[in-house]
C-alpha cells in the first residue's frame, strides 16, 4: 500500500470516529503524518475490534493525562456507539493504575462532553456497600481466577511485610469493589489494565497482566494489538518496551 493509500484509508477511518469533526495542525504535513500512522495503519490493523481499540485508547489518555485529545475521543466514542457508563468504567479502573486523580479528571471531561451532547447519565438505585470482607473474599476469587497460580507471587506474596501493608487494599477495591463493577466485563477490564499499564511505562505489570489477559478471554493477538493501539498515545518506544516485556509469556 502507497503513503497516499495510506492517507485515504486513515482519512476515511478518522471520519468514521469524528464525523468529519478531527482537528487540524498547524505544523505542515503533520496531519498527513497522523492520518498515515494512526489512522491508516495502528486503526486498520487486523486482531482487534474497533469499540476494543477505543477502550484501549480511552484507557491511554487517562493514564497520561491527554485531556484535550481525551475530549475528542469521549465523543469518537459516542459515535462507535460505546456505552458512556463503560467510557466512565474505563476512567474508574484507571485510578487503580494512574491515582484516582486521573479518574476525577478524566470524569470531569467526559462529564463536559456528555452536556454537550445531552446525555444524562443515571444515579445506581442501590449504592454499593458489600462490607470489606465481602470485597476481600470476591476480590481474592477475582484476582486467582485472573492470575491463577501467580496470583500470590511477587509483591502479591502473603508474607512480604512490606508490600502487605497496601495491597489488600488492591485485593478489596481493586478487584473486590471495581473490577467487579457493570459496565465493562472481565474481558474489557483486562484490556483496559493491559493498555494502562503500557502507557504508565510499567513493563512488570504489562507481562504480569498480559499473560493473565489470556484468563480473561483476550487472545494472544488481541493483548498485542492492545498494546499497540496505545503507540500513537502515549509513545511508540513505551509499547515497544512492554511487547518486549511480552515476548516470553506470548511466544
Amino acid at each position: 500500500m502507497t503513503r497516499q493509500e495510506l492517507r485515504r484509508q486513515g482519512e476515511s477511518m478518522r471520519d468514521l470516529l469524528f464525523q468529519g469533526e478531527a482537528e487540524t495542525s498547524i505544523a505542515p504535513g503533520f496531519d498527513d503524518l497522523m492520518a498515515e500512522i494512526s489512522f491508516g495503519t495502528v486503526w486498520h490493523r487486523p486482531g482487534l475490534a474497533l469499540e476494543d481499540r477505543m477502550i484501549a485508547t480511552l484507557a491511554t489518555l487517562c493514564s497520561v493525562q491527554r485531556l484535550p485529545q481525551l475530549n475528542r475521543y469521549i465523543g469518537a466514542a459516542i459515535n462507535l456507539a460505546i456505552d458512556p457508563r463503560s467510557i466512565l468504567e474505563v476512567f474508574i479502573q484507571c485510578g487503580i493504575y494512574a491515582g484516582f486523580s486521573a479518574s476525577e479528571i478524566a470524569i470531569s471531561v467526559a462529564d463536559d462532553v456528555f452536556a454537550e451532547l445531552g446525555i444524562d447519565i443515571q444515579e445506581e438505585e442501590q449504592p454499593r456497600d458489600d462490607p470489606p470482607d465481602v470485597l476481600m473474599q470476591r476480590g481474592r476469587e477475582l484476582l486467582e481466577k485472573l492470575h491463577g497460580s501467580r496470583s500470590y507471587a511477587g509483591y502479591a506474596a502473603p508474607d512480604n511485610t512490606v508490600t502487605g501493608a497496601l495491597y489488600p487494599l488492591a485485593i478489596q477495591y481493586g478487584y473486590g469493589e471495581i473490577w467487579d463493577r457493570p459496565g465493562l466485563d472481565f474481558r474489557q477490564r483486562a484490556l483496559v489494565a493491559v493498555a494502562a499499564f503500557t502507557a504508565l511505562r510499567l513493563e512488570g505489570q504489562v507481562k504480569k497482566f498480559g499473560q493473565s489477559a489470556l484468563n480473561a478471554g483476550l487472545g494472544r493477538d488481541e493483548i498485542i494489538e492492545t498494546v499497540i493501539q496505545t503507540g500513537p498515545y502515549s509513545g511508540l518506544a513505551p509499547a515497544l518496551n512492554a511487547l518486549a516485556a511480552l515476548s516470553d509469556v506470548l511466544q
